[in-house]
């Protein structure tokens, strides 16, 4: 299920770096599931790139706040 933003913005930034690294690792092996037609559940290549996008968007808004406070 895919995680709401709340959720991860109690994360501090090395959480959000290893989640991000899972998912860019499940990423990759949905993919390969997808190209092989061993798929078994096809919504979760979208939660699963949307969630990542989630993660970075909170990177950026974090890193253009230090950016501006610096």
């Amino acid at each position: 299920m895919a995680r709401p933003i709340e959720d991860l913005r109690v994360k501090n930034d090395d959480e959000l770096a290893a989640d991000l690294a899972d998912l860019k690792r499940e990423q990759f092996n949905l993919r390969f599931q997808s190209a092989t037609n061993q798929l078994e559940n096809p919504a979760r290549v979208t939660e699963v790139r949307r969630t990542i996008a989630r993660i970075k968007t909170l990177q950026s808004e974090r890193a253009r706040a230090a950016a501006e406070q610096a």
